[in-house]
């Protein structure tokens, strides 16, 4: 299992770094956004804190040469892309940029069409992309031992969420408890007692908890970077993107939850961000495969020990 930080080798950090510079120097250069989340990853995943502004930037020709390795080339892209994102208002010259780089490279696996898509189409096309993504990675980012009869409900099924709910009778400490202390203290509906995607919020709030990470925008975010920094897989790949269109473009409204632009221009943000990458590249498994039912009787910090989740620098509970 390969994470985002492990698949930049040391010799490749230089290039990486200089290509992402070149990538996102467009219509008066980088913006003060995207140079802050850029320095929270350079800092956090290759332990560089030397001064962005002293790196020469590298052109997508210069950056192809450099990086030789097909897994190296497209984490490149997946990055210079979430940079992308970053830039607010999006403009025709970064969209153009990124995809010269992704060419340049000869990545496929990417959706770089999106952001075009956006700018062109505007938010309601590029939602039904988003949305059909979801669509085909749903079934994979769901509760392993619901997937079969909780993916989508036509309505409320309360037998599930008082099955979810018993957990809180569990010792204060589990993993169950502390799941249901998350719903409780964020004025969360339970799974079950709401029809949206059960399956898959179970999974994705049991990895709220494990993570430590609240469900803000800037905690959504940090979320879902851990998961593609532990397991750069195309579905955590994905979830990511739309992590990164529902709370940072402003593209997606997702269920009840509505689209947010510039999240990562919060005080604080980049950094949870980058320590998100940092950790998830620490982690010795993909979260949004485990069956998280089957460990609600284990201590929460044991899970977390078993997992190689390390603990956040300033836990947000």
């Amino acid at each position: 299992m390969v994470g985002v930080a492990i698949a930049v080798t040391e010799v490749e950090v230089e290039p990486v770094l200089a290509g992402l510079i070149g990538g996102i120097d467009v219509g008066g250069g980088p913006t003060d956004e995207q140079l802050a989340v850029l320095r929270s990853i350079a800092t956090n995943l290759w332990k560089r804190d030397d001064a962005l502004e002293d790196v020469t930037p590298l052109g997508p020709i210069e950056t192809a040469r450099a990086l030789e390795r097909p897994e190296a080339q497209l984490r490149f892209c997946e990055l210079l892309m979430a940079l992308e994102l970053c830039r607010h208002p999006q403009s025709a010259p970064q969209v153009r940029r990124v995809e010269e780089y992704v060419e340049a490279l000869g990545i496929s696996e990417i959706e770089v069409a999106t952001v075009r898509e956006a700018l062109e189409s505007g938010a309601d096309e590029t939602s039904k992309d988003l949305e059909r993504f979801y669509g085909g990675i749903l079934p994979e980012i769901s509760e392993v031992s619901l997937r079969d009869h909780y993916l989508r409900l036509d309505e409320p099924d309360h037998e599930l969420a008082n099955r979810l709910r018993a957990l809180h009778d569990l010792p204060e400490g589990t993993l169950g408890h502390a799941y249901i202390e998350f719903y409780r203290r964020n004025n969360i509906t339970l799974p079950g007692d709401d029809i949206h995607l059960p399956a898959h919020y179970v999974n994705h709030d049991m990895n709220h908890v494990i993570t430590g990470y609240e469900p803000t925008a800037p905690g959504e975010i940090a979320r879902s970077g851990f998961l593609w920094a532990a397991n750069d897989s195309r579905r955590n790949w994905l979830e990511f993107l739309i992590s990164m269109s529902i709370h940072e473009t402003g593209i997606l409204n997702h269920g009840d939850i509505r689209a947010k632009v510039a999240t990562l221009k919060r005080d604080g943000a980049p950094a949870l961000l980058g320590e998100g990458l940092e950790r998830g590249s620490q982690c010795q498994t993909d979260l949004s495969q485990v069956d998280h039912l089957a460990l609600v009787e284990l201590p929460l910090e044991q899970v977390r020990e078993q997992f190689g989740v390390v603990p956040m620098a300033n836990p947000a509970v």
